[in-house]
């Protein structure tokens, strides 16, 4: 006769493994990169590569010999990276940590001098890093843009417009923007890009369940791909958007406490995906030759995504010119 305490016991790892396999279901669905062409000769360029998806997508390249460039806030969290992928036994690429703060127009200008300094070409250059700050903390840049306007965005405009002639060196070549269909729940406000009263809102403790300003920055990201896409046609330069899925990474470490590890557990186990399952789509995006002379597109799961968002090619004009202004202006417009 079999005892409670076995019965009990067998309860508990019963439902562990009946949700390992729906997990292990699920993720058939989760699409992986399969091309493994050598990349040997080839240089990327990643921002926020020292963690989470970044960092997944540069072991990705660096397995296929290419040369990486961790472009990063803090230049010892990017050699930690380094370290601990040469650690894992990747002994393939070269593996370069470059300082940049996105937050400051002053240290984009400076990196991007070191890199035409020390490169002849950039071969594809992914835009990955980002924010996620509670609008309540009214963060903003150096210049004084909204973090996310400033970061997600215009950070990554200015790098983009400054690096594209060592781009045109190495066509074909690519630009990849890490967005999110989160775009989809974005909505511009052109007289109110810094976002003032939602932050204002915010303070009061009026916040939506979705940080407006990661999603609008996010939509942004999608526009200014369309935006260099039409540009650049015929320049031998593709430039698409990404979304790697929901994932789990650090992220979102500002909105997460040590009780939602509890409540989100379920949820983390059947919907998010890893990092490394999250950069499939980065990578692919950056270096499957299926896709090469397709520019202006969105991939999700390692093909084509049609947005549900109704672009609008005014708007996207609109906020290419604006930004081109703030950019130019160095502060809010």
């Amino acid at each position: 006769m079999v005892s409670a305490t076995v019965i009990y016991a067998a309860v508990p790892i019963s439902a562990v493994v009946v949700l390992g396999l729906i997990r292990k279901w699920r993720s058939r669905n989760w699409a992986k990169c399969t091309s493994n062409t050598c990349l040997r000769g080839k240089t990327f360029l990643i921002t926020g590569a020292n963690s989470g998806i970044g960092l997944e997508t540069a072991k990705a390249l660096v397995k296929r010999k290419a040369r990486v460039i961790f472009a990063c806030r803090d230049i010892e969290k990017a050699k930690q990276a380094i370290a601990q992928i040469r650690k894992e036994g990747i002994t393939s690429g070269e593996l370069i940590p470059m300082q940049l703060d996105l937050a400051s127009f002053e240290s984009i200008e400076k990196f991007v001098e070191v890199v035409k300094a020390g490169f002849y070409k950039i071969d594809v250059l992914i835009n990955n890093a980002g924010v996620v700050v509670p609008l309540n903390l009214d963060q903003r840049t150096k210049e004084g843009f909204e973090i996310h306007l400033g970061v997600n965005h215009l950070g990554h405009m200015y790098l983009t417009n400054l690096l594209v002639d060592l781009l045109k060196k190495a066509t074909p070549s690519r630009i990849v923007f890490v967005s999110s269909t989160l775009h989809e729940r974005g909505k511009l406000n052109f007289n109110d890009l810094n976002l003032r009263a939602d932050i204002e809102q915010a303070k009061k403790g009026k916040s939506s369940r979705h940080n407006p300003g990661y999603c609008n920055s996010k939509l942004m990201n999608v526009y200014l791909s369309r935006a260099l896409a039409d540009k650049l046609r015929g320049s031998g330069i593709d430039v698409n958007a990404c979304c790697p899925g929901f994932c789990y990474t650090n992220l979102f470490r500002n909105f997460v406490k040590w009780y939602h590890y509890i409540l989100m557990a379920p949820v983390a186990l059947l919907f998010m995906r890893s990092a490394k399952q999250g950069s499939e789509t980065v990578v692919f995006t950056a270096t499957d030759y299926s896709i090469e002379g397709h520019t202006g597109k969105f991939y999700r799961d390692c093909a084509e995504y049609i947005s549900k968002y109704s672009f609008d090619k005014n708007e996207e004009s609109k906020l290419y010119e604006i930004s081109e202004d703030m950019i130019k202006a160095r502060k809010p417009l």
